[in-house]
């Protein structure tokens, strides 16, 4: 098939997430063109210093931006990271473009972008300087450092189960955390990068399996 969606891409209106916020205020209009910069000094400092260690003048002065400024965009250093988190691991997926490779498998495999051996370990840094982020701040973790990943795989398997590829009993949603968890496990408990041939097995020794012939009754799994 080899076709690329040529529609308004999903990755394209994913990327606004990260520079949309919720509640709007009276005031200056937000400026949003320095957000790419804030958010690469941010993932620099955070790999130097770690979550405990960074403070929000530090990154201010990495990214050449005014307090003031970030201080309207993030209210707190918290909010800055999980910004920072999401934009890190939008950077490592091919999310602008849906991929049309005929097979749910390839589609997949296509979302990773090849990283160099600097920037594996550079995010390897970044998750064990982490500390207490995940555990002071579940509610920004839950609140979608992978769930722009989340909702183009979700979209994935929901057109795979379509034209039978996969069962249409199957569990996408519960596919889609076993992804996020795994790669959440892979580098914060491992210590290791989500690398194409870790995903290739994932998908080939689980989520298939699993997506195309799903247990539909507790009766099937005695």
């Amino acid at each position: 098939m080899n076709e690329i969606n040529n529609e308004e891409s999903v990755g394209s209106k994913l990327a606004d997430k990260v520079a949309e916020k919720p509640a709007k205020t009276l005031g200056r209009k937000r400026d949003h063109t320095r957000d790419a910069e804030i958010l690469e000094a941010t993932i620099d400092i955070l790999a130097e210093a770690g979550f405990d260690g960074m403070t929000m003048d530090m990154v201010a002065a990495r990214a050449k931006a005014g307090k003031a400024t970030m201080y309207r965009r993030w209210s707190s250093k918290a909010e800055l990271v999980r910004d920072a988190l999401t934009w890190m691991n939008r950077n490592h997926l091919e999310l602008d473009l849906l991929p049309d490779t005929g097979t749910l498998r390839n589609d997949l495999l296509a979302l990773l972008k090849p990283q160099s051996i600097e920037e594996g370990e550079r995010k390897l840094r970044v998750l064990a300087g982490l500390g207490s982020f995940f555990s002071q701040n579940p509610e920004l973790v839950n609140g979608g450092i992978f769930e722009p990943w989340a909702v183009v795989n979700s979209e994935l398997m929901h057109r795979a189960a379509s034209r039978g590829e996969i069962s249409t009993q199957a569990d996408i949603e519960m596919a889609c955390q076993v992804i996020t968890s795994m790669a959440s496990y892979r580098g914060l408990v491992q210590r290791k990068t989500f690398d194409k041939h870790f995903y290739t097995s994932l998908i080939d020794v689980v989520l298939l399996p699993a997506l195309k012939n799903p247990i539909t009754s507790p009766n099937e799994m005695e």
